[in-house]
């Protein structure tokens, strides 16, 4: 739980605009997965909030979840066929977030194979796929599940996401500067540009007191991310 008594799912963190451009995402698609959209007079659903809120505010589960559904968006098939196993997993689990827990990649693989063959999910966009015996995480969820990490005992919820990949100082959590990416507690923003207005990498890691490959790590992330969002 939070200091505000919510889950750390349930915590407001982001504008929409905000949240997809740390995801990389353009708003517009962050909007319709969350809210649905309408196009040639048909209305589709949204394949995250359970009903359309039109709300601006983005919870760390919806943030949390539309990074899973970032690992897809050129795979050319609509998400919101993904929307009844979704709908499925919130029952069963019991949670309104459910690819924003730990369930469903790890201990509950069997699950999710049997809803998505129930509601015949195309392969591009399947959260599991079977491999002889086994059930596996499909690519895309696979690649989802190494850039986040879970509450301990690790079956819990995601505590936070590490954008640049588990090797890297790098995290977004919702606790630490308010969501916005940080690394060792410092916000990657200030890091970069204190490098940009021609400190030396040694300077800054000197007054912050931070190693010299964590600040570089810092750097190089929000230059990556300034090139995409340019």
């Amino acid at each position: 739980m939070t200091k505000q008594g919510l889950t750390i799912l349930e915590r407001p963190v982001y504008g929409v605009a905000e949240a997809a451009g740390l995801l990389g995402l353009r708003t517009d698609r962050a909007r319709a997965w969350l809210d649905g959209y309408e196009r040639q007079g048909s209305r589709y659903p949204p394949v995250i909030r359970i009903e359309p809120t039109s709300d601006d505010i983005v919870t760390w589960g919806e943030f949390v979840e539309l990074g899973y559904l970032r690992e897809y968006r050129r795979k050319g098939v609509p998400l919101q066929r993904l929307r009844p196993v979704i709908d499925e997993l919130r029952r069963a689990l019991g949670t309104p977030y459910p690819l924003a827990v730990a369930q469903p990649f790890v201990v509950g693989k069997e699950l999710v194979l049997e809803l998505q063959e129930r509601n015949e999910i195309p392969e591009a966009i399947a959260i599991v796929i079977r491999s002889g015996q086994q059930i596996l995480l499909a690519e895309d969820a696979l690649r989802f599940t190494r850039k986040v990490e879970f509450e301990p005992p690790e079956d819990g919820a995601v505590q936070r996401l590490r954008p640049a990949g588990q090797a890297s100082p790098v995290v977004i959590d919702p606790l630490v500067r308010f969501g916005r990416p940080s690394a060792h507690g410092v916000a990657t923003e200030r890091l970069w540009e204190l490098f940009d207005a021609g400190e030396s990498l040694e300077e800054i890691s000197s007054g912050y007191e931070l190693p010299d490959d964590v600040v570089r790590a810092a750097i190089a992330y929000e230059e990556q991310w300034r090139s995409l969002a340019a």
